[in-house]
């Protein structure tokens, strides 16, 4: 039998100080069996970054040919494509065929050997990558319960977290190729 995913309801008000966007973002996020809490809060902080109209998860892990989250319009054309690791070069350039704008949020530890090893090749394509702090993602992720009401404030390249188990900060950069 299949294990099945842990589903986490989430009410977050955001308050964006950078783009003046100040809202309550309800989610259902699916923990797929093999995804960490720290993957998992990765993606939240992406899909925040990214909040638009058409924006969801996807079966992420389950289908290996499917970005973590996109944004595909009412005639199905990608809009957006979002991953959340160290994806392969060959995927992130299929990902820039497909879709109008892509974007990849890294965040492990390995993320700054992958990315020395990346960035000249990513550097021929239009994708935009970021990275999350591991550290500061670990502690996030020690504040998630399985329903929770939290508040996220954005500014300067900076996710301010404040839940009821405590508060941390995640702080953010984008990667710049060569």
């Amino acid at each position: 039998m299949a294990l099945k995913p842990t589903i986490f309801k989430m009410s977050i008000n955001v308050s964006n100080l950078d783009d003046d966007i100040y809202e309550t973002i309800a989610l259902t996020v699916a923990q797929h069996p093999s995804e960490t809490t720290e993957r998992m809060v990765a993606r939240i902080l992406a899909y925040v970054l990214n909040n638009q109209e058409f924006l969801s998860f996807t079966t992420g892990l389950s289908e290996a040919d499917d970005p973590d989250i996109w944004a595909k319009n009412f005639s199905d054309e990608f809009l957006l494509w979002i991953d959340v690791g160290e994806p392969s070069f060959d995927r992130i350039k299929k990902a820039c065929r497909q879709a109008k704008e892509t974007k990849v949020y890294c965040f492990n530890t390995k993320s700054n050997v992958w990315w020395k090893q990346s960035k000249k090749d990513f550097a021929t394509i239009n994708v935009e990558v970021y990275q999350f702090e591991f550290e500061q993602i670990q502690q996030m992720a020690n504040l998630v319960e399985r329903t929770m009401d939290f508040s996220l404030t954005i500014t300067d390249n900076v996710f301010y977290v404040a839940a009821d188990k405590g508060s941390c900060e995640v702080r953010f950069s984008r990667l710049e190729s060569l």
